[in-house]
């Protein structure tokens, strides 16, 4: 992992590559990967939307088809679903209502039956269960509250109580684990964070020593992993440097190394891999342009440490973002 140090330090950013590739991935419907991602599609359809307008292409992707997609996904309770026929689930729901904002194609008849779905989601100690069939996560506690800020329909769940669950996930590290007990992990953090972030909670967080913990993330060759002993992941430059950007300590990692890191995961044909060398996908193509964003790449609009969807988009959309 040190070897392509030297290459990445000076590389620029190819982002006419990515968005090229985005779109091609777009396209190619009749692909082996495409079909292949069908019980993520949702999920991989805010990937590419997002990655587009971040890197200022929104245009090249097909709103009308894609809007019409996401509506065919809805289900008459109100959750939507990766693909049409497949059951709803809140993270494709977050995901749908995502992409319904950003192409201004949010309409009311997305809106009650949503916050209706993500009320019968809520259990009675505050956690959230993903569907029906009740896996428990702190990422479907960020995913249920985030959606609601979306529609500005906070107040529908028990926010308090909400509240409190995050917090009973919070360990002796600082960090945040996929429910109480359970291991730190920097996904868990970004999740944990920003849905606490969102409630105006934040200080229940100490951000000294939850920031010590997501800057020892960072290797020497730059990158940064999800838990003590893992490799780098280009994906955590995310979930890592988004908590760090709410906590005010994204100065205490070295975000010039992070930048060689990242830049040696992008390919010469478009796309960004978890590591030098590996296959390119859209959601490692995604993480690594908002971390880019958040770090101040030249060339990228700017990105919502919270939501990962563009300031200009929330503006426009009347979110208020605490």
């Amino acid at each position: 992992l040190l070897m392509f140090k030297s290459a990445g330090r000076e590389a620029a950013a190819k982002f006419e590559k990515h968005v090229s590739y985005i779109h091609r991935w777009e396209q190619a419907k009749e692909d082996y990967e495409f079909v292949m991602t069908e019980h993520i599609r949702m999920n991989g359809l805010y990937w590419c939307v997002t990655a587009m307008d971040l890197m200022g292409s929104l245009e090249r992707m097909n709103r009308a088809e894609i809007v019409s997609f996401v509506n065919s996904c809805q289900h008459p309770e109100g959750g939507f679903s990766s693909c049409p026929n497949l059951d709803p689930h809140v993270l494709f729901t977050l995901s749908a209502i995502q992409v319904l904002v950003i192409f201004d194609a949010l309409e009311e008849k997305h809106v009650e039956p949503t916050v209706k779905y993500l009320q019968t989601l809520q259990l009675p100690d505050g956690s959230f269960q993903g569907d029906k069939w009740g896996e428990i996560d702190s990422r479907f506690s960020f995913c249920a509250l985030a959606c609601l800020a979306l529609l500005k329909k906070l107040d529908s769940v028990d926010v308090p109580r909400a509240t409190e669950y995050l917090v009973r996930c919070m360990n002796f590290d600082g960090g945040f684990g996929v429910m109480p007990g359970s291991e730190t992990h920097a996904g868990q953090i970004y999740c944990c964070v920003s849905a606490l972030r969102l409630v105006n909670q934040l200080h229940r967080v100490d951000a000294d020593l939850l920031g010590w913990w997501l800057c020892e993330r960072q290797l020497p060759a730059g990158g940064l992993n999800g838990r003590p002993e893992k490799l780098p992941d280009v994906c955590y430059s995310w979930w890592v440097v988004s908590a760090l950007v709410s906590l005010d300590r994204l100065h205490w990692i070295d975000t010039a190394k992070l930048r060689e890191f990242i830049m040696a995961c992008q390919d010469d044909e478009g796309g960004f891999a978890d590591r030098p060398g590996d296959w390119v996908d859209p959601f490692h193509t995604l993480f690594s342009v908002a971390s880019l964003s958040l770090m101040g790449e030249p060339g990228l609009k700017k990105m919502n440490p919270i939501f990962c969807m563009c300031e200009d988009v929330l503006e426009r959309a009347g979110v208020r973002v605490p």
